[in-house]
């Protein structure tokens, strides 16, 4: 009679020191996230494996913004994803992100100064790069409300917001580009023009900084080597040798052939096109992604590569390829210098374009920036990534008024593209990539609900300003 008395009160026991156990670790986990600012140990990464009903995968590449710079404000208003609108200082101190200027102003965003601004994920040094200290008042230190990005919002609201992707490397943009469809550095360091000679003798320097701008750049083969100056092209020494001796380059060049992401898609017979030049944009190498790789500049590759404005017309006509990077032009990237708002202007024209197109149903649009600009933001990256970016995800099949909070970087809108049309990785960084699978629901029925999309217009001062006061198109930051 005894015996099931004392089974039960051990058993009693047994429950109650489980349950202050699971009490426990319940509070650990929530206190390290506390501490971590909500970006502890990242969630379990999801992968797509079935068929989607996606056919057109739109990136949306703008330039030089952070998260909390571009999508904090929203965030916190909205209570609905991980944004700040306070920054820390080196000293610990704490202060308010003022509200930006529309005219995003000039703030060092190199290799080193976004190093600096992580300071091994600290996230306080912002204030030590150039442009940011107090002497500039703090100008990294701001962020845009809601209403001055008028379009970026209502899209962020209606549909996926990603609040933990991350740039793949703390660089700013002709590594960012590169990066993006090779999903390597190649070697390659950065890309300033401190760093570029003025050529051969007796040749002139092209434009921009591709494998037809006789340009140099520091490049480092490995972690252990010294940086050398190579040509500023990723070479490709099946070209024929009478016409390309270097591959594409116009020296000799220790750099490596490495296949990309237009090269996959050639290979499965998928159509794609890098929307980068444009009437409005002046070079037609602002922020391009072909004349870097010689196999895109130098064969039928080079067809792919239209005018940006040529996004809109195509999906007004419903002939939008299977893959497409839309790059802007220097008036409406959002670069430094520039105006947030003629930027919000283009995504939303672009956006509205697919919106009313017949291709609607079967599209996914990502709408992130190329590198942080170099504004604060307090989440902190895994070591080795760059700082946390704005990510919108735009699609009749993205979650609607949903955050995603896996862990992301630019390999994860490869990884979808890899995903969803069975193609093979690039390199060990997309091939583990999470593809945001959890941003879509493709067993619901699509929402094909339209976006209600504004064009605002500039203010007068502010339009002459911008028009005597051009970026340069041929920056590399």
């Amino acid at each position: 009679m005894n015996k099931p008395r004392r089974a039960a009160r051990s058993i009693r026991r047994t429950t109650r020191r489980a349950g202050r156990l699971v009490s426990a670790i319940v509070g650990l986990t929530v206190g390290l996230g506390t501490a971590l600012g909500n970006f502890g140990p990242a969630v379990a990464e999801g992968r797509i494996t079935g068929p989607t009903p996606i056919q057109h995968v739109v990136i949306i590449y703008q330039e030089n913004h952070s998260f909390d710079n571009v999508l904090g404000k929203l965030c916190v208003l909205d209570d609905r994803c991980n944004g700040a609108t306070t920054g820390v200082l080196p000293d610990g101190q704490v202060i308010p992100l003022r509200r930006a200027t529309d005219i995003v102003p000039d703030v060092e965003h190199l290799s080193g100064g976004q190093r600096t601004a992580i300071h091994d994920g600290k996230m306080d040094g912002f204030s030590k790069i150039g442009g940011c200290g107090p002497a500039k008042n703090y100008q990294c230190y701001t962020q845009f409300h809601p209403s001055q990005i008028p379009n970026l919002a209502a899209l962020a609201r209606q549909f996926d917001i990603s609040d933990r992707t991350f740039s793949m490397s703390p660089i700013s943009s002709w590594g960012a580009h590169l990066e993006l469809v090779a999903q390597t550095l190649d070697g390659f360091i950065h890309h300033v023009p401190k760093d570029i000679p003025k050529g051969l003798p007796g040749q002139t320097v092209g434009p921009g900084w591709g494998c037809d701008s006789r340009k140099d750049v520091n490049w480092r083969p490995n972690s252990s080597s010294g940086n050398r100056l190579v040509p500023s092209c990723v070479p490709d020494f099946t070209l024929d040798p009478a016409l390309y001796p270097f591959g594409g380059a116009y020296k000799a060049t220790p750099v490596k052939h490495v296949p990309t992401i237009m090269d996959r898609l050639d290979a499965a017979g998928l159509s794609w096109r890098l929307y980068a030049t444009g009437a409005s944009g002046g070079s037609p190498y602002g922020w391009a992604i072909c004349p870097t790789f010689a196999r895109c500049l130098y064969t039928a590759q080079h067809n792919n590569q239209v005018a940006s404005e040529q996004v809109i017309s195509d999906a007004q006509a419903g002939t939008l390829p299977n893959f497409s990077i839309v790059l802007p032009s220097s008036g409406s990237s959002q670069h430094n210098g520039g105006s947030m708002l003629q930027g919000d202007n283009w995504i939303g024209s672009v956006v509205g374009a697919i919106q009313n197109s017949s291709q609607w149903s079967s599209t996914a649009i990502f709408i992130t920036y190329d590198d942080c600009g170099c504004f604060y933001d307090h989440g902190p990256p895994r070591s080795g990534w760059g700082i946390r970016v704005p990510m919108v995800i735009v699609s009749p099949w993205a979650k609607p008024g949903h955050n995603d909070p896996r862990r992301a970087s630019f390999s994860s809108m490869l990884a979808f593209t890899e995903h969803n049309f069975g193609l093979p990785p690039l390199t060990t960084r997309d091939a583990p990539a999470y593809d945001y699978e959890f941003s879509f629901n493709f067993a619901a029925p699509p929402s094909l609900a339209k976006t209600h999309l504004t064009y605002s217009t500039i203010p007068g001062w502010e339009a002459h300003w911008l028009k005597t006061h051009k970026p340069d198109p041929n920056d590399p930051t």
